[in-house]
């Protein structure tokens, strides 16, 4: 048996290490033979990076030389590797389930189910958008509410539901030390949903009360939400979802020490509510870089270290969410939890798949609850004190998001706040402007959505759920990735129940099935996610059988699908021979240039589709081409 050296493993002792410098030449090796343009150096480095949002930028390469100042160790400020120095190992986090249906009977089946098979607290959804005030007592029939935290989100009725929280404690007998969860006051988030002409000091006042009574004497329930949803739901990044938190808790601060609570008796009563996305690593990032700013806002309030620790609740984005094939969401559901879990969220909310298509059913609570067991009893997750700690990359995301939201929190101060800013549309402006941005990578599928955007199917049966309650709106709105295309397949739904047939696009594919078959596969991706059933029968054309071949396929528009080389040979005659046929419009999959484009569009062909190119135009003037309503 071989007994290794005490100072490890020197099983890479006889290779040297690489610099940077090598790296980079290897880079621009690849580079130049798949055709990109000459780069040498940092510039074939920058080649390979991602653009996201808020000006960050991910690159190819991490080295140590790219981490920021250390970030500290967890339970102990800035809080960048977590609140608590056990982090979640001891007992996993809060898997807390949303439960929002309007029967208060219904709601109690559901909301014991969760608590017999996992979940460890509620997050009831009261007033308007959800269970009625007075039917919460009802809805909690039967729960231990000593053992299982009751997290309230009641809108503009938030002082009416926690007077009935309240008041079911008492009524249950239940000692004031032994109430847990939040009350989910929240007037600024309440005023970023319903509109920018509400006064939020009554509503405020009335939370600093609803505060007052959790601190004296209530150390496991809080009074506040600070929901940042709104901002995220709304279309905003992950910096400006930070910003208006961190904005809205500074509100909230001085409101509550201006009735009189300490600096830490205030931040007590706060919990953080974000978005967790199928963007893992920034999802990790959003959570840590969120602690570290509270914990410095914290800092210069006066807040002992113990106080300034964030209490953060992840929740599932709902923009990311799809109406068609839902199925997809377990997927994003999966990923979305397993980074707030990596990123050290105290309570997660898994939404259920079908959570778009209105009231969830059980099974679909089921899978929800059951992403967060999995990754907590067989994945064993929560095991690890923050496992993406010592990540070069991670820890550069959390350093330059940090900074980038600051920044906007800054901006929201010098305008007043975030109520001013609320009610000068200053927020909304803002969020508009970066989903614009996203819309536009949307509508050309730089960034794909899968099921709808890329690899949708036509055949699906849509789900039927009961309709959820209408949330009061009026303020910010509500986006969602798929809102586009889902247009467009409305559209097409609508056309297959009037006639019985979906608009159809024949593909008139040259050559062999070598010679089409890659543009032939994206053409037909590209008009499904449009609701455009793809005809390709025969397998292949010419220009003396298309025109029988298009009239045959039942189609009003065609498109060409063949390599650049038959395309020279064949295009234009095929092109001439579809625009005789009766095509309305005859697309070319490709990107040629110069003169050969010129001679493809002399010949018949109406437009061209292509990799980046914007689907939703396309698709959009293909239905208006065919007559679609």
């Amino acid at each position: 048996m071989t007994v290794l050296p005490d100072e490890g493993f020197p099983l890479a002792a006889e290779f040297p290490d690489p610099t940077r410098e090598q790296w980079q030449r290897l880079v621009e090796g690849v580079l130049r033979k798949a055709g990109a343009a000459d780069a040498s150096g940092p510039a074939a480095e920058a080649a390979l990076a991602t653009e996201l949002q808020d000006g960050l930028v991910t690159g190819p390469l991490y080295t140590a030389d790219d981490a920021p100042a250390a970030p500290g160790y967890p339970g102990f400020a800035p809080f960048v590797r977590g609140g608590r120095a056990e982090g979640t190992a001891a007992t996993g986090w809060d898997v807390r389930q949303r439960h929002a249906h309007p029967d208060p009977r219904q709601a109690n089946e559901a909301v014991l189910a969760d608590l017999e098979n996992g979940v460890t607290s509620l997050w009831l959804t009261a007033g308007p958008a959800g269970l009625p005030v007075d039917g919460i007592a009802t809805a909690l029939d039967g729960v231990y509410l000593d053992l299982a935290p009751v997290v309230l989100d009641a809108g503009g009725d938030f002082e009416a539901a926690a007077r009935e929280l309240l008041r079911l404690y008492d009524e249950r007998g239940l000692a004031p030390r032994a109430a847990l969860g939040n009350l989910g006051a929240d007037p600024l988030g309440t005023l970023a949903r319903t509109g920018t002409g509400a006064d939020p000091g009554a509503p405020l006042a009335a939370a600093a009360a609803l505060a007052a009574l959790c601190a004296d004497g209530r150390p496991g329930l809080r009074a506040l939400t600070v929901d940042a949803l709104p901002y995220h739901e709304a279309g905003g990044s992950a910096a400006q979802e930070l910003g208006c938190s961190l904005a809205t808790g500074v509100a909230y601060l001085r409101t509550l020490t201006a009735a009189g609570l300490t600096v830490d008796q205030a931040c007590a009563q706060l919990e953080f509510r974000y978005a967790a996305t199928a963007d893992q690593f920034l999802t990790i990032a959003k959570l840590r870089a969120a602690r570290r700013l509270w914990a410095r806002v914290a800092e210069v309030s006066g807040a002992v270290t113990a106080a300034a620790a964030q209490r953060q609740h992840a929740v599932t984005s709902t923009v990311m969410m799809t109406r068609r094939d839902p199925w997809v969401n377990m997927l994003r559901t999966t990923v979305a939890c397993l980074g707030a879990g990596v990123g050290g969220a105290d309570a997660v909310t898994v939404l259920p798949f079908d959570d778009a298509a209105g009231l969830p059913d059980a099974f679909a609570r089921r899978i929800a609850r059951n992403t967060s067991s999995v990754l907590l009893e067989e994945s064993h997750l929560a095991r690890v004190i923050d496992p993406a700690g010592g990540s070069w990359y991670v820890e550069r995301l959390t350093d330059e998001l940090a900074h980038a939201a600051w920044a906007w929190f800054q901006e929201l101060e010098r305008a007043g706040g975030q109520a001013a800013a609320l009610r000068s549309g200053l927020v909304a402006e803002r969020l508009a402007a970066t989903w614009a941005r996203r819309s536009a990578d949307l509508a050309t599928r730089r960034e794909p959505v899968t099921g709808v955007s890329e690899f949708p199917h036509l055949g699906e049966q849509p789900l039927q759920r009961e309709p959820a309650p209408e949330a009061p709106g009026g303020g910010l709105p509500r986006v969602r990735r798929d809102e586009a295309y889902e247009a467009l397949r409305a559209r097409s739904d609508a056309h297959l129940a009037a006639t019985g047939a979906r608009p159809r696009v024949f593909l008139a594919a040259l050559g062999p099935a070598a010679a089409h078959t890659g543009r032939a596969t994206f053409a037909a991706n590209l008009f499904q996610a449009g609701g455009i059933e793809p005809v390709h029968d025969p397998a292949t054309v010419d220009a003396d059988s298309v025109a029988e071949a298009f009239a045959r396929s039942g189609a009003g528009v065609a498109c060409l699908c063949s390599s650049d080389k038959l395309y020279a040979e064949q295009a234009e005659a095929v092109a001439a021979a579809l625009k005789a046929a009766g095509a309305q419009r005859v697309f070319l999959a490709g990107k040629p240039g110069g003169e050969q484009r010129e001679a493809y569009l002399r010949a018949g062909v109406d437009e061209f589709v292509f990799a980046g190119g914007d689907a939703v135009a396309v698709l959009s003037s293909v239905l208006d081409c065919i007559g679609v309503a």
